[in-house]
């Protein structure tokens, strides 16, 4: 309250009022000052990443448009011009997929004059011979047509790799045939480019069975291709909607093509070297192959190296560019007919009168200081590592160590350190190799498949009776079918059967199997020393933590193989630079390669019908090194596929033979070796080959004895590293004998004392989860007291995990066989099926 009307004075802080500190917000600016700071200006120089972060969200938004935008007109232009005047020609292979479908019919139809007034123009495609080329003024573009037949699965493979479009002709009421899906499989593994199916007959049935068998067709093509439009062919009307199609479609792109020059050849010519620029001259040795076609993919550089599928690495010694033979640009001229009559444009090509003859002029010649080199393996010096020629004090002490020198037996890696503290064995007999090779891993595995095999051979009775047992109630069901028809049956059937093929085959089946119920168990030699014949092998305290170092001797094969400090670093550097490569010999100009020292076997094959592919190699990738490909087993093969067995491999433009080894994919620094493909895992397989950067896919082919190559597994590249630790493993299993409350007596896991004083300070395991150690040796006959975590069970087993590091074998082999051909291979099906009936 306020006495007598007296206004109330508000207060006033005195000299002494507390005054907090500001705020200490970074001394940063805010939005609104900087835009009253630079009044609307923009800095000429380039934003540094502070600015960038103070651009407007327009002007972000602005950018991602435009790149959006570039982007699209790069893909447009790049459809645009394939197949058009400054492209090369749109290649297109037509494949039958069933045994009854006639490819020639549907080329026959594409190159009529009525199929939209197409002019086309003969010519061959290598050793080629049912190819043309086609030219579609109305739609301005040029197409070249190949007419391939599945029966070589390798050409169909190459001509699949480059093709841009694939024309799939199916059958009006099956599809395709059992070997069809098998070429799909194969392709679909490889990479499918833009393709488009075809099918014929539907025009000969009644009209109104026509819908219901398009609708069935239909069906059946969409497991496949499930957005596939599917065209009619049986009249010019349908080429030309065929045409259009594949002018127009969206191209698929291919990542292992995309990023090379590749070139199919259409003019491939021979000259033989003479005795003075090389050896071998004549009609069998080396020579220059000059190879015409069309550039695609990337430019193409004269100092690169060049690989011919199926044939090797070579080098250009110069680029030229010869008239292109399949012209768009034509001439037109206006015929009139009669008085005020209508205009018609005919057209067709330029002909020999109306420009002069191009000559053939060089484009560039390789430079030898710039040339890439066909080095495929490092220079191994055999005095690297090797010790300086030693004093004569160090001799003269050397000499005397050598007279008072004791000899003993010892494992094979000891050192003469460790050997001071073994103490020597009368009763051990055992002689050790005192040679160290690269077969060492080779003998373990050999000595590894004799030991399992021994039960194999016990049993191998009682199987052969139940087998005989099956035999006899089949040949009471047979009774039934003629008796003269089933025995010539027999005898034919015998007759292609190998029975050296049929053991081994059931060898791996039995090994197979065995691996499969107890994985990696094997059993203890009793006739050798445990530590004699596992001393390659070493325990490990966690499999996953526990250190191996990876450069821990080495075998000899990896001084021959080169390696990259960063695999990924150097694969993306390499694939900027070929992405930004403006010079050498553009996409889409008819150029001639001349290729030096080529064999006469390449010309030989072109001469047999088979295409002639090239692809330009990016830097490194002649070299060898340890590549490693994720693969998963394809399903149609169930047939056991061992360790170091001999595969055919697809990896991109190349295809080699090779030994791999199977591992486990997993992200761990160590990765355990399988002994066999596994069916239902994705697996890597490591394998000693020329550097190939990724992506790129790979097919793996195992051929029979009779020639035929089945599709095992499909996949991609993974890495290259040579570093990459591969273990094997192997399991020791032994029985409880005497149960006590945490300890318990093992036996059959070693044999003598010795053995298990070697393998004491290897941990133990169980298959219930126990873990433990060896405490003590009991007597002379194996027998052990082992301490674990928990007591025992009765039917438990005590296992002893050993591991090693295993490498692949060096069986690099460019030279690949041909498959069966489809007709040999149909034969031998139905006779197949003829006797399961």
């Amino acid at each position: 309250m306020v006495a007598n009307g007296e206004k109330q004075q508000g207060h006033r802080p005195g000299i002494y009022k507390q005054k907090n500190k500001g705020h200490k917000h970074g001394k940063h600016r805010t939005k609104g000052e900087i835009e009253r700071e630079n009044k609307g200006r923009v800095s000429v120089t380039a934003l540094t990443k502070k600015q960038r972060k103070e651009q407007k969200r327009m002007d972000r938004r602005h950018k991602a448009n435009q790149l959006r935008r570039n982007k699209k007109d790069m893909v447009l232009t790049e459809k645009r011009r394939l197949g058009s005047r400054d492209g090369p020609p749109h290649l297109v292979a037509v494949v039958p997929l069933h045994a009854g479908v006639d490819a020639g019919a549907i080329t026959k139809l594409l190159r009529g004059e009525g199929a939209g007034g197409v002019v086309h123009q003969e010519q061959c495609i290598g050793g080629v011979s049912d190819s043309f080329g086609l030219i579609l003024p109305r739609f301005k573009q040029r197409f070249t047509f190949l007419n391939h037949s599945t029966a070589d699965m390798h050409s169909l493979l190459d001509v699949a790799k480059i093709a841009d479009s694939l024309v799939f002709v199916l059958d009006s009421t099956e599809g395709w045939d059992s070997y069809g899906d098998y070429c799909l499989s194969c392709l679909f593994a490889q990479g499918l480019p833009s393709h488009a199916l075809v099918c014929q007959g539907v025009s000969d049935l009644p009209v109104k069975k026509r819908v219901e068998s398009r609708r069935a067709l239909s069906k059946i093509t969409e497991s496949r291709f499930p957005d596939a439009h599917l065209f009619s062919l049986d009249s010019e009307q349908g080429a030309t909607l065929l045409l259009r199609h594949l002018g127009s479609q969206r191209q698929r792109k291919l990542g292992f093509r995309s990023r090379r020059a590749h070139l199919l050849g259409q003019h491939i010519t021979f000259m033989p070297n003479s005795p003075v620029e090389g050896t071998g001259g004549g009609p069998t040795g080396l020579g220059t192959l000059c190879v015409s076609g069309y550039v695609r993919g990337r430019p193409l550089q004269v100092n690169s190296l060049v690989h011919i599928s199926g044939h090797g690495d070579f080098q250009l010694s110069q680029i030229d560019a010869p008239s292109d033979p399949l012209p768009i640009n034509l001439t037109t001229r206006a015929v009139k007919h009669g008085k005020g009559g209508d205009v018609d444009m005919v057209v067709g090509p330029l002909g020999e009168g109306d420009e002069d003859e191009i000559p053939v002029r060089v484009l560039m010649k390789a430079d030898p200081s710039c040339r890439e080199s066909l080095q495929t393996e490092a220079e191994v010096d055999p005095m690297d590592g090797e010790q300086t020629w030693p004093t004569e004090s160090e001799l003269l002490e050397a000499e005397e160590a050598r007279k008072h020198k004791r000899v003993m037996k010892v494992p094979k890696g000891t050192s003469d350190y460790q050997a001071t503290w073994i103490v020597d064995d009368e009763e051990d007999n055992g002689e050790m190799d005192e040679e160290s090779s690269d077969d060492d891993d080779d003998d373990d595995d050999m000595m590894d498949e004799a030991m399992d095999g021994e039960d194999e051979e016990i049993n191998s009775q009682d199987l052969g009776s139940c087998c005989g047992e099956e035999e006899e109630d089949e040949k009471e069901e047979e009774e039934e079918v003629c008796c003269t028809e089933r025995a010539g049956a027999d005898q034919r059937y015998d007759e292609c059967m190998d029975e050296a093929a049929e053991e081994e085959g059931l060898k791996r089946y039995r090994e197979a199997r065995a691996n499969e119920m107890f994985p990696d168990e094997v059993d203890t030699p009793l006739d050798a020393a445990a530590r004699m014949r596992f001393q390659r092998y070493r325990g490990l305290k966690s499999f996953r933590s526990s250190p191996w170092d990876p450069m821990e001797n080495l075998p000899l094969n990896y001084s021959r193989i080169f390696q990259f400090q960063s695999y990924e670093r150097t694969r993306h550097r390499v694939l900027a630079e070929a992405a930004a490569e403006e010079e050498g010999a553009m996409v889409g100009w008819y150029v001639t390669l001349h290729i030096i020292d080529v064999p006469f076997s390449v010309m030989e094959s072109v001469h047999s019908g088979k295409p002639l592919v090239l692809v330009s190699l990016l830097p490194h990738e002649q070299k060898m090194s340890v590549m490693h490909v994720l693969v998963r087993r394809h399903p149609s093969n169930t047939e056991p596929i061992k360790s170091k067995e001999e595969l055919i491999f697809h990896c991109g433009f190349r295809r080699f033979r090779a030994s791999p080894i199977f591992s486990q994919h997993t992200s761990a620094d160590k990765h355990k070796m399988e002994r066999f493909l596994q069916p239902d895992a994705p697996t890597v397989v490591s394998v000693y080959a020329p550097i190939t950067f990724s992506p790129a896919g790979v097919l793996l082919f195992k051929q029979r004895n009779n020639g035929i190559q089945d599709l095992v597994a499909i996949g991609s590249l993974l890495s290259c590293d040579p570093q990459r630790v591969v273990l094997k493993r192997i399991v020791l299993s032994g029985h409880p004998f005497k149960i006590n409350r945490r300890s318990a007596v093992v036996r059959y896991m070693f044999f003598n004392r010795e053995d298990i004083m070697w393998f004491k300070p290897v941990e133990l395991r169980t298959k219930w989860g126990r873990r433990g150690h060896i405490k003590e040796a009991l007597g002379t006959h194996g027998h052990m007291k082992c301490v674990f975590d928990n007591q025992l069970r009765s039917q438990d087993t005590v296992l002893m995990n050993l591991y090693k590091r295993v490498y692949p074998r060096w069986t690099y082999d460019p030279y690949v066989p041909l498959p069966l051909p489809w007709v040999k291979r149909d034969s031998t099906l139905e006779l197949d099926d003829l006797e399961m009936e």
